[in-house]
């Protein structure tokens, strides 16, 4: 049993419980409503096409990832593009064996691994990554409110966009400044880190002096212009490629929705899916998709349809290359479980 799982208070594992009670009863609420029989002919009437589109829209979207995070990582190391791609599927394919959030930590163990680097080091730059990513969304939610996309008569959703757009943004730019302090103090040798560090046991001390130097050397940015723009270029692009999942997926049962529905649809899921993660609530992003798609008028038998579309392209796409990536690096299922259940910060 991973050490986390042994650590973890009562209050802790009641919480995961409740996530687990509200996730199933949610989903009980849906195949209560669904019609099975109309689900199963709008499933059976699929244009494999769109079907196949919606899948090469989910691998090129985290082909564009990995170039992304490419570009973050050039000051470290020469990652290539599609070493960067199966590493991150493969720490996608361990989030689904090791249901721990272990993602972050297993590519950038099999990245380190690869190219000699501190693991720590390559973890900042994924926490540098997400924040990219954060920063567009904010602004994709903020593009998606003033373009009225939403249907909200009361205005409480549009409301609740704006006030988590705004307090994500906040939470992101507060983080991004404690990164760039930290990597400042411990250039110095200072830092709170490092000053709790010194009143830890010397083999502890040791460790997560470590370990946080090595999180300081991978807040980093590259150095030409253009790198810059192409970061933040690329991470309007995956959000772009994330909206096309539901475009391609409603094709296929011949739903068609105004361009900023998909924005809006991706504003929408993207809160949903932090808020099940937070509360450790299985299902969300399919229930919240069908829920959502409601609001545009989708039926949701054929709703349901273009989530099981979606959801099915992502776990063949997440399969096949999360599988292959690990195969790339040497990496075998056993290793990943122990890797990903230790979710360890060494280099």
């Amino acid at each position: 049993m991973p050490v986390e799982e042994k650590r973890r208070s009562p209050g802790h594992r009641w919480l995961s419980w409740l996530g687990a009670a509200i996730g199933i009863a949610l989903v009980g609420v849906l195949v209560w409503r669904l019609d099975w029989r109309q689900f199963a002919e709008v499933l059976r009437a699929a244009r494999p096409e769109f079907v196949l589109a919606t899948f090469l829209a989910i691998v090129a979207e985290q082909l564009v990832r990995a170039w992304k995070w490419r570009q973050i990582l050039t000051p470290l190391c020469g990652a290539g593009t599609l070493h960067l791609f199966g590493a991150t599927m493969a720490g996608y394919l361990a989030s689904l064996l090791v249901p721990l959030g272990v993602s972050p930590f297993v590519r950038s163990w099999l990245v380190a691994r690869r190219h000699q680097v501190a693991m720590s080091s390559v973890l900042a730059t994924v926490a540098v990554d997400r924040s990219v990513d954060g920063l567009v969304f904010a602004g994709l939610v903020v593009l998606v409110v003033l373009s009225a996309a939403v249907p909200d008569p009361d205005g409480a959703l549009t409301l609740g966009l704006v006030i988590g757009a705004g307090a994500s943004a906040a939470a992101i730019v507060t983080a991004l400044l404690l990164l760039v302090l930290h990597r400042r103090h411990a250039a110095s040798g200072a830092g709170l880190v490092l000053a709790i560090a010194e009143r830890l046991p010397a083999r502890f001390a040791v460790r997560v002096r470590s370990v946080a130097t090595g999180f300081a050397g991978g807040v980093v940015w590259p150095g030409e212009p253009w790198r810059g723009v192409g970061i933040v270029a690329a991470a309007v692009v995956i959000k772009l490629l994330a909206a096309s999942h539901l475009l391609w997926a409603g094709l296929a049962f011949g739903v068609l929705q105004p361009p900023f529905a998909y924005l809006a649809l991706v504003a929408i899921l993207g809160f949903i899916v932090v808020l099940a993660h937070v509360a450790r609530i299985p299902g969300g992003f399919a229930v919240g998709s069908v829920f959502a798609l409601d609001l545009f008028g989708v039926e949701e038998e054929t709703a349901a349809a273009m989530v099981a579309v979606v959801v099915a392209a992502t776990l063949i796409a997440v399969g096949v290359f999360g599988s292959w990536g690990l195969w790339a690096h040497g990496v075998g299922l056993r290793d990943l479980r122990r890797r990903g259940g230790t979710a360890d910060v060494a280099p």
